[in-house]
């Protein structure tokens, strides 16, 4: 089955879209000429589906109930899902004409599967229900009413592993979705904020964090710069042993 032609991205909360969101979406009608573009917010989806995007609309922190609701939505109508701040900078044919796709994710931590950087697939897609159980499973906040760890990237890429995905940046097929390497959608480190465009990169995840508090953006400057004075290694130890005392 083909993909059908229509991106979809999620913007729950009520504020209105950034500059930085309404330039990527640009990106978007550039590059997939004729495709329809559907927002999801509260006004068409439930965020109080499961337990997980109740405790979490419940916080505020929507990026979080955007975390299961791009993939129910592909599981019901197929498509593509971007976040908010990915830029495609190339059409993406070649992509779609192969068959449902997700991408790697590199960091100094290690590689996983990020379904922020851009995915799709047909509708009724039979991991994606894996996804959706997964997820109806899980709670936000533990009984204290805190935050749980664990993200998506964490939840899928288990999935994956478990599936036979091999934690090697390299092009791997697995229940039928090709994932792609780092270059293709995730040309951007987020630590260091250096950016390694390749004839292969289609998009460029821009890490905007909107889940953040309004200190995000700065933050992340600040980090971005330090990591590349003293090494994201060095910082991370000093991190640990602040933290640690």
């Amino acid at each position: 089955m083909s993909i059908p032609r229509i991106i979809h991205y999620c913007w729950f909360g009520g504020k209105p879209l950034p500059p930085s969101a309404l330039r990527c979406i640009d990106s978007w009608r550039r590059n997939f000429p004729g495709w329809e573009i559907r927002r999801w917010d509260e006004s068409n989806f439930d965020i109080n589906a499961i337990t997980y995007t109740r405790q979490a609309a419940s916080t505020g922190k929507w990026a979080f109930v955007s975390d299961y609701a791009r993939f129910l939505i592909l599981y019901r109508h197929g498509g593509i899902y971007f976040d908010t701040d990915v830029e495609v900078i190339r059409p993406m044919d070649h992509i779609t004409a192969a068959g449902a796709f997700m991408g790697f994710e590199k960091s100094h931590t290690g590689i996983g599967v990020a379904s922020g950087l851009g995915i799709g697939a047909p509708a009724g897609h039979p991991f994606y229900k894996k996804i959706i159980d997964l997820y109806s499973t899980l709670t936000y906040l533990d009984n204290e009413g805190r935050p749980l760890p664990g993200t998506v990237v964490a939840h899928v890429t288990r999935l994956f592993l478990e599936a036979g995905l091999r934690e090697e940046d390299c092009l791997q097929t697995v229940e039928g979705i090709t994932v792609y390497p780092n270059e293709f959608f995730n040309p951007l480190d987020d630590a260091t904020g250096r950016l390694r465009v390749t004839p292969c990169t289609c998009s460029i995840h821009h890490y905007d964090k909107t889940w953040c508090d309004n200190y995000g953006p700065l933050r992340t400057r600040l980090t971005r710069l330090l990591h590349r004075i003293f090494g994201v290694t060095t910082l991370t130890r000093l991190r640990k042993l602040i933290t640690r005392n």
